[in-house]
């Protein structure tokens, strides 16, 4: 498992389509956060980081699918599979390496946002920042991450076109996270049922996570999420190979 997330890791870093990758995210939160009037935390008046976790999601729903979107497509259509299914390796342990191998390069990625919070801690004019709602904003974004990869790696074991699995990935990304969240607001849901509607969406656990309440029911909805699509993945797996 461990040699195929190495593998992975690798060979997105082999090339500079993952460098840009990483850097449009990091440039485009940074231009959102500090150089764009409307958006600008400078001119926020507060020294807070809701902003950023706020844009990263949707940010994230674009940058996730097209890390994953050749996570099989392409071992389907160089025909690299099956000499990778004939290794002592289980599905299980192929999909977690590649699963894992994203996980750490969306780490990565979030990782440099740190600075945003020295900076905002630095323009503080009392020196504190809501630690605790930061943490948990992180912890949430962490979790949206996972899920993304999840329902990444599973569109990407769908198809062997990787342009066809990016548009899937995104497209369900989006409907996961905002779907229900809109469906909620329907008049014929209003007052009955929209309450438990808007809970089916990843939106409303993501929000209650930033509030920094880490509630296990919130960590439990997302881990559920993780496992349905990557139990998907290795049920399509076994049948192909």
């Amino acid at each position: 498992m461990w040699s195929i997330c190495k593998k992975e890791f690798a060979h997105f870093f082999g090339n500079l389509t993952g460098i840009i990758a990483i850097v449009l995210f990091l440039l485009i939160n940074g231009v959102f956060l500090f150089v764009l009037q409307d958006s600008s935390i400078l001119d926020y008046g507060y020294a807070n980081l809701d902003k950023l976790f706020d844009l990263s999601p949707w940010i994230l729903l674009f940058l996730v699918p097209a890390i994953t979107m050749r996570s099989f497509s392409d071992e389907f259509k160089a025909g690299t599979y099956e000499i990778l299914a004939t290794k002592p390796l289980k599905s299980r342990q192929i999909i977690l390496g590649k699963y894992f191998s994203v996980l750490l390069i969306l780490l990565l990625a979030l990782l440099p946002t740190i600075i945003y919070v020295i900076t905002i801690k630095s323009l503080s004019a009392t020196g504190n920042i809501d630690a605790g709602g930061i943490l948990g904003s992180y912890i949430g974004l962490i979790f949206l991450s996972a899920v993304f990869a999840a329902i990444g790696i599973c569109c990407s074991s769908l198809t062997p076109n990787a342009v066809v699995a990016f548009l899937v990935s995104a497209f369900s990304c989006l409907v996961l996270y905002f779907g229900f969240n809109a469906l909620s607001k329907l008049s014929v849901f209003q007052g009955s049922a929209d309450y438990y509607i808007e809970m089916l969406g990843i939106d409303f656990h993501y929000r209650s996570m930033s509030r920094g309440v880490l509630d296990t029911r919130d960590a439990i909805y997302f881990l559920s999420i993780i496992y349905f699509f990557l139990f998907i993945t290795q049920k399509k797996l076994s049948k192909k190979k």
